[in-house]
């Protein structure tokens, strides 16, 4: 498979590099100067992107200058020798010659085609000049971190082209699925923002729900949830995300803080949030007896979602790291380091391990890579192709809960397949609420969620009794038809129900199946329990945020839990695309922990070269001056401001009413301007404080300087941009009614994939799928009900226990 990368765009590149990792021919076109993104900082003791490095390992670079007369012709033929084109030109057209994309469609219908953009080719924003952190500012994932009186805290870039990376593979990748039954290639578009709302979904439900209640309370504090953060220990950091009643008595215990258990009062998380000062307190000095690791290892034993926060060193020299791939070798130039590998852990076929990043124009040969087979070759669309979704015909079994794997399979379901969701009465989804009072029992609580919907659209559902033979057998006839099965349990989970894969590729030798599990199954850390804050407090991304000399920093959302999702998603399309090709299946072993490390990349290969601590910056950044977030008028209102180049620079400093450093000569370039770094931030914050933040959003993107404000998730729901390319649909649902559902940040037209069918009540779909799927009588179907194997209503603690009695 050839893969064609145009244009400069870390998320078109991030998504090349996920198939160069699976061995396919990534040709990087690049100007003379270079793709801009090998001038990214952090920068090695050679002056070489350590971004840069990540982005590209194992690609080629073709190099194509646009002033020659043949370049654009040049250029086409590359890209119709092509499977796929990457193009990344709205981002940065980087020096890339023209080329008549739609000329080139007609003239290879199976290719398939992806444009990535910051905001979409349409909306307000859709001019708008951007950079990583103004597109999560207006993503809602700035303003509730950080300190509670400002100004909000946020990493110096790496995110947003990941994120949009990852789902411009899933689009590609799904293409390639739907190519293989159709013949038609697709062209596709890809928002950043839109892929970046990925991570703010779960509370911007919680907003619709619960209304305007969220603030920034601090940092490494979390609105609902507590403790929750990172605390300082004798030697290291200490990640802590407790929220259950079992999981606060527990940690109470191991802290010797009995009087914090006894108290009945703190079992309910508002209870602990409305006294989190004083509890605090003492929870930190309790903590600061012991070391980081040895608080981790008594908290494996009490299950309880504890983690040690490492330093980027010692993730590079963490052997089990290295083992499993997460940590790889790669040679750029005359350098030698580490860099982040493919979390993607396919047991046939497994992403390579490191490699080597190209040279300007440099072609790299694989002589492992099969040469490009016949059937390759052109061939005319079936007429049906563009109404078909990509997965469509494809049976999934989705085993998961809460965030990260139904967030996997609910793409899936987005993109065709048929998802069929396995709850039991007994243990439904905990995303549905874990109460098992009576109350909340009898008054269908449990369908009210509207977190749950969002997760779970587009799905069907069905009750099985796994702890019984009778569901178990059951469950395995839906698994011998399925092209695929997922979970996010504990890993010894469904293996102690006789469900493992080695049982499973017996019935079904083509069944793609997956463990999304916290550390991966072959890990040291296998039965710990986790959230998805533990998986980033563990990634080594909170050691590269926040200010020197102050603690590692993490967000305001369960980052790992998203990022997992969509890693587990990208994974099953890879083993998908080989099942068709070959007709076996696989087993994958995702540890979401490495899912979360490509974001703190640049500085683990950073390190891995120089040897230096990574620097720190708070709102500043390495590469761009200025660069913050900035106090506007009214309370806790903000704006992130950034200027990218010496031209933008002029025009923010005319604007902010100094003319004087815009035609300064001295402060052309960015280093110059470092050392008045303070002076020109207290003129841009003189500036911003008398304008409302999305006025002073409108006259900074008028004169095209990056600006994003601030928002919080619930502004989100109705952010005019959003709006107006109705990315957020409204669906309507039993016992929910009408609610937001954000759509896909992927599209084939003007629109987004239609939402095709809310999320399932509990056993919705029992009889549809036990009759028509495995051809079970009525008499049967009443019998399981009979016998409590399947169901369509919550079982009560009460009710719990006398089943289990029974």
């Amino acid at each position: 498979m050839r893969i064609v990368e145009v244009g400069s765009s870390a998320a078109t590149s991030y998504c090349a590099r996920l198939f160069a990792d699976f061995g396919a021919d990534v040709q990087k076109v690049e100007p003379p100067s270079g793709d801009p993104l090998r001038l990214s900082a952090p920068l090695t003791p050679r002056a070489q992107s350590a971004w840069f490095a990540f982005l590209s390992i194992n690609k080629s670079s073709i190099m194509i200058d646009p002033t020659e007369s043949d370049a654009s012709e040049r250029l086409s033929a590359l890209i119709e020798g092509g499977d796929i084109l990457l193009d990344g030109r709205e981002i940065d057209s980087a020096e890339c010659p023209p080329i008549d994309i739609v000329a080139i469609c007609k003239r290879c219908p199976n290719l398939i085609y992806l444009e990535a953009s910051w905001f979409g080719r349409v909306g307000p924003y859709a001019r708008y000049a951007a950079t990583d952190s103004t597109i999560r500012a207006l993503a809602g994932l700035i303003k509730l971190v950080g300190p509670s009186e400002g100004p909000p805290l946020h990493a110096p870039d790496f995110q947003t082209g990941i994120l949009a990376g990852l789902w411009g593979f899933i689009a590609t990748a799904s293409s390639i699925i739907g190519r293989t039954h159709s013949g038609a290639g697709r062209s596709l578009s890809l928002s950043v923002l839109e892929s970046t709302v990925t991570l703010s979904e779960f509370l911007m439900c919680e907003a619709f729900e619960h209304g305007d209640v969220m603030r920034r309370t601090g940092t490494n504090r979390f609105w609902r949830a507590f403790p929750w953060g990172i605390y300082e220990t004798t030697k290291g950091w200490l990640g802590v995300s407790v929220e259950t009643p079992a999981q606060w008595r527990a940690f109470c215990d191991m802290l010797g803080l009995s009087d914090l258990r006894d108290d009945s009062t703190l079992i309910v998380v508002d209870a602990r949030l409305k006294n989190m000062e004083a509890i605090e307190r003492k929870i930190i000095s309790r903590l600061k007896v012991r070391p980081a690791v040895e608080w981790f290892a008594e908290a494996v034993k009490r299950r309880i979602p504890l983690v040690s926060v490492p330093e980027i060193s010692s993730l590079i020299r963490d052997e089990e790291k290295r083992l499993r791939g997460a940590i790889v070798p790669v040679s750029f130039g005359e350098e030698e380091g580490v860099t982040v590998g493919a979390a993607q852990r396919l047991a046939v076929t497994p992403p390579l391990l490191g490699g080597r990043v190209p040279a300007l124009g440099e072609q790299q040969v694989f002589t492992n890579r099969p040469t490009r087979p016949a059937s390759t070759e052109l061939r005319a669309p079936a007429p049906s192709a563009a109404e078909r979704l990509p997965l469509h015909g494809l049976r999934i079994i989705d085993f998961t809960m809460g965030w990260a794997g139904p967030l996997c399979t609910r793409t899936l379901a987005d993109l065709g397949a048929d998802v069929i969701k396995i709850e039991a009465t007994q243990y439904p989804d905990w995303w549905r609420g874990a109460d098992r009072r009576s109350a909340y029992v009898d008054e269908q609580m449990y369908e009210k969620k509207t977190r749950f919907c969002i997760m779970n659209r587009n799905k069907r559902g069905i009750t099985l009794d796994l702890s019984r033979p009778r569901g178990v057998a059951l469950a395995k006839r839906l698994l011998a038809v399925a092209d695929a099965a997922i979970d996010n349990y504990s890993v010894n989970v469904l293996p102690k129900l006789g469900l493992s894969y080695d049982t499973l590729r017996e019935l079904n030798p083509q069944l793609v199946m997956m463990s999304m599990s916290a550390f991966g199954a072959s890990s040291v850390h296998r039965e710990c329990r986790a959230y998805g804050s533990t998986l980033e407090q563990g990634s080594g991304l909170p050691a590269v945020i926040g200010n020197a000399g102050g603690p590692p920093v993490m967000g305001h959302v369960a980052f790992g839990d998203a990022v997992g999702g969509l890693n587990g998603c990208a994974a099953v399309l890879v083993a998908l695309i080989h099942a068709h090709t070959t007709g076996k299946g696989q087993y994958i072993d995702l540890a979401q922990i490495e899912c979360m490390m490509p974001f703190a990349a640049p500085w683990i290969t950073l390190h891995s070269v120089d040897g230096l601590p990574p620097k720190r910056y708070g709102n500043r950044h390495p590469q761009f001056v200025p660069h913050g977030c900035f106090r506007c008028a009214g309370e806790d209102n903000w704006i992130v401001v950034a200027a990218t180049d010496q031209g933008m620079w002029h025009r923010l400093a005319w604007l902010i009413g100094r003319p004087d450093w815009a035609e300064d000569a001295s402060l052309k370039y960015t280093e110059s301007r470092r050392p008045i770094e303070d002076a020109i931030e207290r003129e841009i914050a003189a500036w911003t404080r008398t304008r409302d933040a999305d006025q002073a959003m409108s006259e900074l993107q008028a004169v095209k300087v990056a600006a994003g404000v601030a928002r919080l998730p619930i502004d989100l729901l109705d952010d005019r941009h959003l709006r107006s390319r109705a990315f957020l649909q409204e669906v309507e649902r039993d016992f929910v009614g009408r609610h937001p559902q954000p759509s896909m940040p992927i599209r084939e037209s003007k629109g987004p994939y239609v939402v095709r069918a809310a999320a399932p009540t509990l056993g919705q779909h029992n009889e549809e799928i036990f009759s028509e799927l495995l051809g079970l009588s009525n008499a049967e179907i009443e019998e399981l009900m009979r016998q409590g194997i399947i169901g369509t209503s919550m079982l009560s603690e009460a009710e719990l226990a006398r089943a289990k009695e029974a």
